[in-house]
């Protein structure tokens, strides 16, 4: 009995403090100790440390931060070969592509197969109408596409486009000099300046970083916007 009041005191101590708490090992009447020590804390930010090794858990933005690397990284079909693929099968402008780990489309178009990694590219048609088109990062085939009936940007995207010479698979090759491309998207809303496309790269240990390329000349910036970003000035042009 008196170990378990034992016990239960320490159990509380460390619900209550939020830090450090020490199991101490009781010993019973014949001397032998009956209770392990377990030293277990809990760090400020929130997270579980293991005294054992003194390394927090890693945190779910963390490993989905490696997800995205891996991803980016295993992918064999670039951004702008994804671009290309998607525009063969729906004639238009391209005005997004971005690697999607995950298929958004599996209950529209009654497939069953579940998540499944894929670029989404949109397409902006002759006649104003949007298309998603996913393409297969390993091979380049096309997975599916439909009509994107919600879209409402067809204005915007055609004035930020007007007199621009660079298109989106041009911007996502200029980027790729920095490393692998995830995700191309036409920035037209003016909050960061004149529109320009808005490339997106990932790498494993350099993290995610965001930059922009110009419409006319097709010289890569950093977005100094980007708050994970390294906030370099690296800027060039890759023009094809």
């Amino acid at each position: 009995m008196r170990r378990n009041i034992v016990i239960a005191a320490v159990t509380a101590a460390a619900l209550i403090g939020g830090g450090t708490a020490t199991a101490l090992a009781t010993t019973g009447d014949d001397g032998r100790s009956t209770t392990p020590r377990a030293d277990v804390s809990v760090s400020d930010d929130g997270g579980v440390r293991d005294e054992s090794d003194g390394h927090d858990d890693d945190s779910a933005d963390d490993r989905d931060d490696r997800d995205d690397a891996a991803l980016a990284s295993s992918a064999k079909v670039t951004a702008a070969d994804a671009i290309a693929a998607a525009l063969r099968d729906t004639p238009g402008t391209a005005v997004s592509a971005d690697l999607d780990d995950e298929d958004d489309d599996a209950d529209d178009d009654g497939d069953d197969r579940g998540e499944r990694a894929a670029w989404e590219v949109d397409v902006l048609s002759g006649d104003g109408t949007w298309h998603s088109v996913r393409i297969d990062p390993a091979s380049g085939k096309v997975l599916g596409s439909h009509e994107d009936a919600d879209e409402d940007d067809t204005a915007e995207a055609r004035a930020a486009l007007e007199g621009g010479s660079v298109s989106a698979a041009e911007a996502a090759r200029a980027a790729a000099g920095k490393s692998t491309v995830t995700s191309v998207d036409l920035d037209d809303d003016g909050d960061d300046g004149p529109a320009a496309w808005e490339v997106e790269t990932r790498a494993d240990g350099k993290g995610e970083q965001d930059w922009r390329v110009d419409l006319k000349t097709g010289k890569v910036t950093a977005d100094r916007s980007d708050s994970d970003g390294s906030g370099s000035d690296d800027s060039g042009s890759d023009d094809d």
